[in-house]
């Protein structure tokens, strides 16, 4: 299987012993070694396994890494980063005074700006913000004004409440999205994973008056997952 291969030829390539990776991620050096051989990891260690190597779980399942040469291989390694949306910039975002990260308001009014100012520590701490106690720790998360008729039944002014995505290969078909592009700012819509086949989204709206159109990664800035609508 390509995976066992791939385990055993990122660390011979990060230059580690089984001890220290398995040590880093929180096994035994036995259980590493059948990996490396013939024995499938849980769910949990694949995940493990893939952010101790930098790469995405797609990428140790499908790709026989060892056949590229090395400059192949970092060129397919820096793709892969970049479809997952990783290495690109740290999230600007508010924290209350325990730590607790808070949830910024993104107005109708205020997403005209956001494109050029949701990496601005001063623009995000301008938002209004306030905390939802029942949404997961572990997750960051804003709320946004929904501008138009095009996400039908979901009404024009209508506040989302959605979670960040950092990973742009885990993006759902079928389900909703705010994209933050270059070109359109922030848009509200239903989202198809094409980034595997042709480095691109397709965003559809509710409303089927809306035509669907294609979003490239490289003019992608921010997605977030819709989780649910504010009332």
């Amino acid at each position: 299987m390509i995976l066992h291969s791939n385990i055993k030829f990122l660390r011979k390539r990060k230059n580690v012993t089984q001890a220290t990776m398995a040590d880093s991620i929180g096994i035994s050096r036995s259980k590493l070694a059948g990996y490396e051989l013939n024995i499938n990891p849980t769910l949990e260690t694949l995940l493990s396994i893939s952010d101790y190597f930098g790469v995405s779980v797609d990428m140790l399942l499908r790709e026989e890494l060892e056949k590229y040469s090395e400059f192949k291989l970092r060129e397919l390694l820096e793709t892969d980063q970049f479809l997952r949306g990783r290495n690109l910039r740290i999230l600007t975002t508010t924290v209350d005074a325990t730590g607790r990260e808070l949830i910024e308001v993104v107005s109708q009014r205020a997403k005209a700006s956001y494109l050029a100012g949701f990496a601005d520590p001063d623009y995000i701490g301008d938002l209004p913000r306030f905390s939802l106690p029942f949404l997961p720790m572990d997750k960051k998360h804003r709320v946004f004004q929904v501008d138009g008729d095009s996400m039908l039944p979901i009404p024009d002014g209508a506040w989302i409440v959605c979670e960040y995505m950092d990973d742009w290969t885990a993006i759902k078909d079928g389900e909703k999205y705010v994209i933050v592009t270059e070109q359109d700012g922030v848009t509200f819509k239903i989202a198809y994973n094409q980034i595997r086949e042709n480095e691109k989204l397709l965003l559809c709206s509710g409303n089927p008056l809306y035509k669907p159109f294609e979003v490239a990664v490289s003019d992608l800035r921010e997605v977030w997952r819709y989780r649910l609508m504010m009332v």
